[in-house]
């Protein structure tokens, strides 16, 4: 049975290019992100991480956006605290999510991954509707690329140790793989 893709508003990034040539996409990557750090939107049109993987971002709007001048950075998808998912970089193409990574042996995992991003932070909990809209966004993505199995979802922490943290301690990995059990 095929997975149905979970509705999405598609908001192009300009933060993205061409994954190199044969490269096949086999390994997703759970992030965390809020601007400024534990505010989250009401609006997420309208919020700061929009912006910034936008490239709108006004780094003088708040005292911590200083050293995100400059930057550009974004993911294939923001999960909202709603459950909204806004699409930025066709799964495609290269979103520049994960830095400077490594994953069993192969360094620059932008290459071969696709970034997931959920507002939050790594110690307060994510929503039930970010669960639910996770869930169903990886069981699309685990039938469009059969390369990603359950052992080939990490979290940024696990690509850049040392250097990456989320998506923290507050996301529950045991939900969320016991529940893609059922997705093979």
């Amino acid at each position: 049975m095929s997975a149905e893709s979970p509705a999405m508003l598609q908001r192009p990034s300009p933060h993205c290019d061409a994954r190199p040539d044969g490269e096949s996409i086999s390994l997703l990557v759970i992030h965390n992100i809020s601007l400024p750090a534990a505010e989250f939107a009401a609006l997420p049109e309208q919020s700061y991480v929009d912006a910034l993987f936008m490239g709108t971002l006004d780094c003088n709007a708040h005292p911590t956006f200083t050293g995100l001048a400059g930057v550009r950075v974004s993911a294939h998808c923001v999960i909202w605290r709603d459950g909204r998912i806004f699409n930025y970089v066709p799964f495609s193409k290269r979103a520049w999510h994960a830095g400077v990574s490594r994953f069993a042996g192969r360094e620059r995992c932008n290459d071969f991954s696709i970034g997931i991003e959920l507002e939050g932070t790594d110690n307060l909990p994510y929503t039930e509707q970010q669960y639910h809209s996770l869930i169903k966004l990886t069981y699309f993505l685990m039938q469009q690329h059969p390369a990603i199995t359950p052992q080939r979802i990490v979290g940024h922490c696990d690509i850049a140790p040392g250097r990456k943290t989320d998506p923290g301690i507050a996301f529950d990995w045991m939900r969320y793989r016991n529940a893609l059990k059922n997705v093979r």
